[in-house]
C-alpha cells in the first residue's frame, strides 16, 4: 500500500478512506492502460469521370479520388468510417485481409451486410487486431470493382514492436491491375446474359498508365505493390534496380532478393528497393500473366538527383510459366524469429504440430445452367440471397440457407444454384485443398482469417501429397493462387466466429457462383467469441422489421 495511505490511517495526515487506498494501490502497481486509438473519416461515394486508357469512362469516386484515399491506420486503431453512398445503384466496400476480430458484422458483404442504399449511408466500425501490413479495399458490390472506389489500406506496427528492416526513407502503395473500357454496367450485363469477360483493355497503376515515385540516390524505400485485378496475374519489376521481399499480407517473410515477382489476383506484397544505381529514371514495370495477350504497363522511378530520362527497352519479364512461379512460391518463408503484431515470435505458433480435426476439399469449375455461364464450387454455384445470411442466423431466420447446402469433397453430378454454407466449429484446425482442374489460373481468398499456404502440386491431390507440405515456415496469408491443373493446401485455424466468405478473388469467377460462407460457430453465447450486431446495422429482405 502507498506510503501516503498509510499515514493517513495512522492519523498522521487526514483520512482517507480504506477503499480508495487500496484504488491508488491498485493503480501504481496495475497501470491503466489506454485505450486504442480511434480514427474517424467520412467518405463519399460518386460517380465521376476518368481517362486511365486514353478514353473518358465513368468510374467511381471516393472523396473525389481515382483510386480511393489511402488508408494509414496503427495495429489496434479502431476506425469509424462513415460511408454516404451518392450512387444510383446499393453499395458496400470490404476491407481485403482485415481479419474483423470477432465482428464479421462489419465484413462489407453480401453475407454479413445489407447494401447501403443510394442517397443513404452506414457507418463501419471495427478494429484492425493484432494485423501489420500492406492491404486493401474494394466494392464487394455487383461488378462495382471494375469502376474504381478501390484503395490501400497499411497498417503499420505500434511502437512498442520491432520489425526486421531498418524504416524505409518513405513507401509507395502501388495498386496494379487489368482495366476495362467499358462501363461496370455494361460489363454485369454481358455476364448476366451467359457470355465470359472479354480480355481485359490494358493494366494500371495507381488508376493510371503514367506514374511516378521519386525518392533520393543511397536511400532505401518500400514498395507496397496489390493485384487489384480482376481476373489476371501479373509480373512486376524495376529496371537495374533488386527487390528484397519482407512482407507479404501482414506475414514478415524470409528477406529473399529478386529480380522480379510474381503476385496473383487479391494479393498484395511489400518489397525494400535501395535507390543504388546512378542517378537517372527507371522503368517500373507490370506485365500480365498466363494469358494469351501479354499486356504491359510502365511506370517510373525517378532519383531527385536525375538528369536523364527512362531509357533502353522496358525490362522483359520472365519466358518461363507455370513451373517457374510455382518455384518462385516456395521460396516465400516465414521468418520465425521476427514479432507478429504482439510481442511474440511468429514461429512461437507449431502450426506443423497440429493434428487437422477434419479434410476439405474445394473444386472449382466452370458450368453451363440454364444455358448460360456460370462458375461453382464443388458442383454449387452460389446466388446471393436479398437476406446477408449474418442476419438470418441472428435472428433464426429459416428459409434463407442451408447448414447442408455444400459438401467438403467433390461430387459427380450436374451443377447446381444453392445460397451455400458451410459448418465449421469455433478453434477447429483444418485441411482445405483447392483442387483446380481447369487449364486456368486460380485464387482463392478467405475472409477474417489468414492460412498457412503449406503446399502447392502438379495434378489431382491425393493423401501422400502431404509428404510435400512445408510444415515448419510457411508464410500465412489470406490469397493464394492455385495453378491450372494443380492444387495448393492450406491450414486454417478456426478462432474467429462469425461468417465468413470464401471466394474466388477473380471478381468475374465470385459474381457468377465461385463462393460460399463459412460459418465458424460455438453454440454458447460469448462476447469472448462474438460481438453483438451492432445497433446501427441495416436491415434488408426477411430482416426488415426484426429486433434484437
Amino acid at each position: 500500500m502507498c506510503s501516503f495511505c498509510i499515514t493517513s490511517t495512522m492519523g498522521k495526515a487526514p483520512f482517507v478512506p480504506l477503499v480508495l487506498c487500496v484504488i491508488l494501490a491498485f493503480w501504481i502497481v496495475f497501470p491503466v492502460k489506454a485505450e486504442d486509438a480511434y480514427r474517424f473519416y467520412t467518405w463519399t461515394v460518386t460517380y465521376g469521370t476518368a481517362s486511365p486508357l486514353g478514353v473518358p469512362q465513368q468510374v467511381i469516386l471516393i472523396n473525389g479520388q481515382f483510386p480511393g484515399p489511402r488508408l494509414d491506420v496503427v495495429t489496434n486503431d479502431n476506425i469509424i468510417l462513415n460511408l454516404i453512398n451518392k450512387l444510383d445503384q446499393p453499395f458496400l466496400l470490404t476491407w481485403n485481409g482485415i481479419k474483423q476480430r470477432k465482428n464479421s458484422w462489419q465484413d462489407g458483404v453480401y453475407g454479413t451486410n445489407c447494401p447501403i442504399p443510394p442517397n443513404s449511408n452506414y457507418t463501419y466500425k471495427f478494429q484492425t487486431k493484432d494485423q501489420i501490413g500492406t492491404y486493401t479495399y474494394f466494392p464487394s458490390t455487383l461488378m462495382h470493382r471494375t469502376a474504381g472506389g478501390f484503395g490501400a489500406l497499411n497498417v503499420y506496427q505500434r511502437s512498442v514492436i520491432a520489425v526486421p528492416y531498418a524504416k524505409p526513407a518513405g513507401d509507395f502503395s502501388l495498386l496494379i491491375g487489368d482495366w476495362y473500357k467499358a462501363n461496370h454496367k455494361a460489363l454485369q450485363q454481358t455476364l448476366d446474359s451467359g457470355k465470359p469477360l472479354p480480355y481485359p483493355d490494358g493494366v494500371l497503376i495507381n488508376g493510371q498508365t503514367k506514374s511516378s515515385f521519386t525518392g533520393d540516390q543511397g536511400k532505401t524505400y518500400m514498395f507496397r505493390v496489390s493485384n487489384m485485378g480482376l481476373s489476371t496475374s501479373f509480373n512486376f519489376r524495376i529496371q537495374g534496380h533488386k527487390m528484397k521481399l519482407v512482407e507479404v499480407e501482414g506475414s514478415n517473410v524470409m528477406q529473399n532478393i529478386y529480380d522480379s515477382l510474381d503476385v496473383h489476383v487479391g494479393q498484395s506484397l511489400s518489397v525494400l528497393v535501395t535507390l543504388d544505381q546512378p542517378p537517372k529514371d527507371y522503368y517500373i514495370v507490370a506485365s500480365t500473366r498466363f494469358i494469351r495477350k501479354v499486356l504491359t504497363t510502365t511506370a517510373v522511378l525517378h532519383y531527385t538527383n536525375s538528369r536523364s530520362p527512362v531509357s533502353g527497352p522496358v525490362p522483359a519479364g520472365p519466358t518461363y510459366q507455370l513451373h517457374w512461379s510455382m518455384r518462385q512460391a516456395r521460396t516465400y518463408r516465414w521468418n520465425l524469429t521476427s514479432n507478429a503484431a504482439r510481442p511474440n515470435p511468429q514461429g512461437s505458433f507449431h502450426y506443423g504440430k497440429i493434428t487437422p480435426s477434419r479434410t476439405i476439399i474445394l473444386a472449382n469449375s466452370a458450368s453451363i445452367i440454364n444455358g448460360k455461364q456460370r462458375y461453382a464450387v464443388n458442383r454449387i454455384s452460389y446466388i446471393n440471397s436479398d437476406t446477408p445470411l449474418k442476419l438470418a442466423d441472428y435472428f433464426n431466420i429459416p428459409g434463407v440457407f442451408s447448414l447442408s447446402s455444400i459438401q467438403s469433397f467433390p461430387s459427380d453430378g450436374p451443377p447446381y444454384f444453392a445460397t451455400s454454407v458451410m459448418p465449421a466449429s469455433l478453434h477447429e484446425f483444418i485441411e482445405v485443398i483447392l483442387q483446380n482442374n481447369e487449364n486456368t489460373m486460380q485464387s482463392w481468398h478467405l475472409d477474417g482469417y489468414d492460412f498457412w499456404v503449406v503446399g502447392f502440386g502438379s495434378g489431382r491431390w491425393i493423401k501422400d501429397s502431404r509428404r510435400k507440405y512445408n510444415l515448419r515456415d510457411a508464410l500465412t496469408r489470406h490469397t493464394t493462387q492455385v495453378y491450372p491443373n494443380s492444387w495448393t493446401a492450406i491450414l486454417v485455424s478456426l478462432d474467429n466466429q462469425g461468417m465468413w466468405n470464401m471466394r474466388s478473388a477473380m471478381w468475374e469467377r465470385q459474381y457468377l457462383g465461385q463462393q460460399f460462407y463459412l460459418r465458424v460457430f460455438n453454440p454458447m453465447p460469448s462476447l469472448a467469441n462474438e460481438y453483438d450486431k451492432p445497433p446501427n446495422a441495416l436491415l434488408c429482405g426477411k430482416a426488415v422489421g426484426q429486433h434484437s
